[in-house]
């Protein structure tokens, strides 16, 4: 449904987009994930059509962005970070124009407006002035609008900006029903709500896709980072000397509190060193309140990612 090949968007010398290939297939939620500055939104822009890329193709639904664009543009709800919206139209009004513009006739925008309206929270403001609206209001016109025409093909750009919690539970929901029946390209950078409704992700750093695949296969790749937690009654010293003799300890941490060594246990190629750490406390007869393994989690990986970003030359 989205096919990208080798896009490549330069702004004089420096290049925000760096040779990325995507393949989305219909239905799917794909999370478009990546730290401020990545490429994401110039990305995004050159999907829809608002930007040319320097090289490389795409296309939406079998229709080049480019050379086919009216066509390929047809197939789009595009909700931009910052929506362009009329402060001085009502939402509805607002809504009735957007459908003008996708060719609706008037029964099919009345039928659709009812429809967005309700999917995205709107009711209770669908005639108040939009420049009168919260921002997390405001956001939700610019998804209304993104869905009105029922497009196969829905690319958002950080949809939950400005949004409180509850707000975002709402659209978490509303992503989750769009799943097969529209295919969704969804950019932000809070990994912990688009791991909850994606499908797969794709993390970009300094233009170039980093890592792709599900949140499980992600998770899988940061695995070996994972650390044993231990807390027993001992001497800092003496306990770190124990701990480092083990076979499999890559690294240690130890702190004092109240009497008690709390250590973070780094093991090398991930392997679990509980068992090994707790007969090692027993055999000196230290008493132990705490051993528990602490995974890796995608947003370790993805700060990894941020920080790879950082130390690039020129970022």
């Amino acid at each position: 449904m989205i096919e990208v090949q080798n896009l490549v968007k330069d702004y004089g010398p420096r290049r925000a987009v760096d040779g990325i290939n995507l393949s989305i297939p219909a239905g799917k939620i794909v999370g478009f994930l990546g730290p401020n500055g990545a490429g994401k939104t110039t990305t995004l822009r050159m999907l829809t059509g608002y930007l040319p890329p320097t090289s490389g193709r795409a296309s939406i639904a079998g229709h080049d962005v480019i050379t086919d664009s009216a066509a390929a543009r047809a197939k789009i709800g595009y909700q931009p970070e910052n929506t362009p919206l009329y402060p001085e139209m009502r939402v509805e009004e607002y809504l009735h124009y957007r459908g003008k513009l996708f060719g609706m006739d008037r029964a099919s925008r009345r039928s659709r407006i009812d429809l967005v309206v309700d999917r995205c929270g709107l009711t209770l403001v669908r005639r108040r002035l939009i420049g009168y609206l919260s921002k997390g209001n405001r956001q939700r016109v610019g998804l209304a609008q993104a869905l009105l025409h029922d497009p196969p093909v829905l690319i958002l750009d950080e949809p939950t900006a400005g949004l409180d919690p509850n707000q975002i539970i709402e659209v978490r929901k509303l992503l989750a029903d769009l799943r097969g029946k529209h295919t969704v390209l969804l950019s932000t950078h809070i990994l912990k709500e688009i791991e909850l409704v994606a499908d797969s992700l794709v993390v970009i750093a300094r233009g170039r896709v980093e890592a792709e695949g599900t949140p499980e296969e992600l998770r899988r790749k940061v695995a070996s980072a994972g650390r044993v937690v231990l807390e027993a009654k001992a001497d800092k010293n003496a306990m770190e000397q124990a701990i480092r003799k083990i076979d499999g300890v890559a690294g240690v941490e130890a702190s004092m509190n109240a009497g008690w060594c709390r250590a973070i246990v780094t093991p090398k190629d991930g392997r679990d060193l509980r068992d090994a750490l707790g007969q090692a406390m027993f055999s000196a007869g230290w008493p132990l309140r705490e051993l528990s393994y602490e995974m890796a989690s995608l947003e370790q990986f993805f700060v990894q990612i941020t920080a790879r970003q950082n130390q690039a030359p020129g970022a």
